[in-house]
């Protein structure tokens, strides 16, 4: 579970509700469902024409995924160096074989790992392994931006529905001018509230998320970037301590993974 990204959306819609609650004795009027269905809708039936229906679905479930935990940490690059090490050490040892056997059952690996450890294991050279694998994380990367490019239409979409929405309201109002006061009313609520919705929904949900996802892949694709040069260097039978210091060099000093330190 990621506390800062949840203690930061209630902290907003904390901020937002004690607001309301301080300025007004009726803070329902700040609830109007034409104002959320404009905001809401609009934005969702602009991104099933914009996009691939698959797509606008995956990034609505990964707004729920922004809540859990980071799935890469500093301790998972640190670990992911560890792993390379134990390898190079089976690889110059006994061969490819010798990484076949350390690794055993390939389904436990992630994508990228599996795919990786067995093109060294088949005996691919290095410059050809390093080519491929960059093409691999590239593409990969580029798919999980897709829904990312998403969530950030979404959030653009969203103020330009609440002038959609202000529009109507303001014409609802026109038209209601010699009218009673509650008609006016009516018409004034939905033109305001529609834009309050659209900036809240951009600023608050939208935008925020997309930054989270976006961020998120952009530390999976480090991740896997140190994979990249970890299993070239597997494909050149490097030693324990060449791969030690290839792949620290990705890393913060202060996660220096050192070998020496996790043999004690």
């Amino acid at each position: 579970m990621s506390i800062a990204t949840i203690v930061g959306i209630l902290a907003a819609l904390g901020l937002f509700i004690g607001a309301v609650m301080i300025s007004t004795d009726n803070p329902a009027a700040f609830l109007d469902l034409p104002s959320f269905i404009m905001v809401v809708g609009g934005c969702s039936t602009a991104m099933f024409v914009s996009y691939e229906p698959r797509y606008v679905i995956l990034s609505l479930k990964l707004i729920v995924r922004i809540y859990g935990a980071p799935p890469i940490t500093r301790d998972h690059l640190q670990a992911e160096v560890g792993r390379f090490i134990k390898w190079a050490a089976a690889v110059q040892k006994n061969g490819p074989v010798g990484l076949e056997k350390e690794i055993g059952d390939p389904s436990t690996l992630d994508p990228v790992l599996k795919f990786g450890s067995g093109m060294v294991i088949a005996g691919y050279e290095a410059q050809a392994v390093r080519n491929i694998m960059d093409e691999f994380v590239d593409n990969t990367f580029n798919r999980n931006m897709a829904p990312v490019n998403v969530m950030k239409d979404f959030a653009a979409g969203a103020p330009a529905f609440g002038m959609v929405g202000t529009l109507v309201g303001l014409i609802v109002m026109l038209g209601s001018m010699g009218g009673s006061p509650e008609d006016l009313g009516a018409g004034l609520a939905v033109a305001m509230l529609t834009t309050l919705y659209g900036v809240l929904f951009a600023r608050v949900l939208f935008l925020p998320a997309a930054s989270k996802m976006q961020q998120r892949e952009q530390i999976f694709k480090f991740r896997n970037s140190i994979l990249v040069e970890g299993f070239a260097l597997l494909a050149e039978k490097k030693s324990p301590r060449f791969m030690q210091d290839a792949l620290n060099a990705f890393l913060d000093p202060s996660i220096h993974y050192d070998i020496d330190a996790a043999k004690e």
